[in-house]
């Protein structure tokens, strides 16, 4: 069996904000749809709150596109859904060049108003050189009109 001895405060620190890129200088955002109430900054940037939103159901993309290429060693993402029960499943994907993209994940979860109401994941990656990160959201997997939501994306 191999094994090794992992640092612990290395999540502790990044989770602190101290080490979170500044998205807002070294991105350019596309997405497909925001609601007025919720635009996109809401969930990307530190001094704002509330999150993003879709303007309309179905599946929706959001993509950081970095000028230059950024080095990425955690992924912070967090959802929040209190009002309807669905499940949801996301891609994260990335790429060096713009057009080839590898995915580093695919996550269902399922949301309850009642229960489960919220998801954080974080994912330690080793991507050296980024210049397109993608989060494609499919709000419910069943096929209801669900709209997406994006409480908040940190890098590191």
């Amino acid at each position: 069996m191999r094994k090794r001895i992992i640092n612990p405060l290395r999540k502790e620190t990044a989770v602190s904000g101290q080490d979170w890129l500044n998205i807002e200088s070294l991105a350019e955002v596309e997405i497909t749809s925001e609601h007025t109430e919720h635009p996109i900054e809401d969930a990307l940037l530190p001094d704002r709150a509330g999150g993003w939103r879709a303007s309309e159901p179905g599946i929706q993309i959001i993509r950081l596109i970095f000028d230059p290429p950024q080095r990425l060693d955690l992924i912070r993402l967090d959802f929040v859904e209190t009002e309807v029960q669905r499940t949801q499943q996301y891609v994260l994907s990335w790429s060096a060049d713009g057009e080839s993209f590898t995915e580093i994940v695919r996550q269902q979860w399922n949301f309850s108003p009642l229960g489960a109401r919220g998801e954080t994941e974080e994912y330690y990656v080793n991507l050296p050189a980024v210049a397109v990160l993608e989060l494609c959201i499919i709000p419910d997997i069943g096929g209801a009109h669900a709209v997406a939501s994006l409480e908040q994306l940190r890098l590191a």
